[in-house]
């Protein structure tokens, strides 16, 4: 079953009468199955971030189709597009993005507070959450209180609390050191493969990447390679490497 589907997507940037045009995105294909956990990297400029913002309904491409379930997304209008994120979709941001006159948990159990969910699914489904990805220990603490992984992980139960179809992530290791870093990815493949959670990242890094099922390369607004994992991490860890040296891309040592 495909939760995500990506056809044929353009994004110009630029006036089409005069002017100089950039094409951030030129004609990308690609498709992500249920409980798939996929990277997206790629070198400075080649469109990642462009790509995850259309996805995630924060920009309009200028032309193409993108599906997610069975919901054409390019045609969904307030309010029905609000409700579209705030109920199928998951965001991780590099930046955490928690309030700070909030508790973790009131963070965590917010989208469904907006969403009238009641009393007892909220305590059960923050629960659970906070069970796989270890923060239960931490549900009274404000976000100042805590470390930036800490942080990171409340965000990412934030994302999945409601039991969105496609959960985003946006380089969610950007900001943490290596401890901190793989915690979180550990947590993500843990929310992957307990919850089949299907997760699309955005990442430079090919340690992060090295914790998907599936990398998608993408240069100059257009797929250049796609790598699929096999039963080694480390092997998948060079291969990413590998591809990215022929992209420019960045590289760090695996820990």
């Amino acid at each position: 079953m495909n939760v995500l589907s990506v056809k044929n997507v353009k994004k110009i940037y630029g006036s089409k009468v005069g002017g100089s045009i950039y094409n951030a995105l030129d004609g990308v294909n690609f498709e992500v199955e249920k409980g798939e956990f996929v990277g997206i990297m790629g070198p400075s400029g080649a469109g990642k971030s462009t790509l995850l913002n259309v996805i995630a309904t924060i920009d309009t491409p200028s032309s193409g189709s993108i599906h997610i379930g069975n919901e054409d997304i390019l045609k969904l209008r307030e309010p029905k597009l609000s409700s579209f994120r705030r109920n199928k979709l998951g965001f991780i941001f590099q930046d955490y993005n928690l309030l700070d006159t909030l508790t973790l948990k009131e963070n965590i159990i917010l989208p469904l507070v907006l969403s009238k969910v009641g009393v007892r699914e909220i305590e059960s489904s923050f629960d659970k959450i906070a069970e796989t990805l270890g923060i239960k220990n931490l549900a009274e603490k404000y976000p100042y209180e805590v470390s930036g992984g800490q942080k990171q992980r409340a965000a990412a139960a934030r994302a999945v609390i409601t039991s969105p179809e496609l959960i985003l992530a946006d380089e969610p290791t950007g900001a943490l050191d290596s401890k901190s870093s793989r915690e979180l990815l550990e947590c993500l493949g843990n929310l992957n493969e307990k919850n089949n959670s299907t997760i699309v990242m955005v990442t430079h890094d090919p340690f992060a990447a090295s914790f998907c099922k599936r990398i998608i390369f993408i240069k100059d607004g257009r797929l250049f390679a796609e790598i699929a994992k096999g039963n080694s991490r480390k092997e998948f860890y060079d291969k990413i490497l590998n591809v990215l040296s022929t992209l420019g891309g960045e590289s760090s040592e695996l820990l």
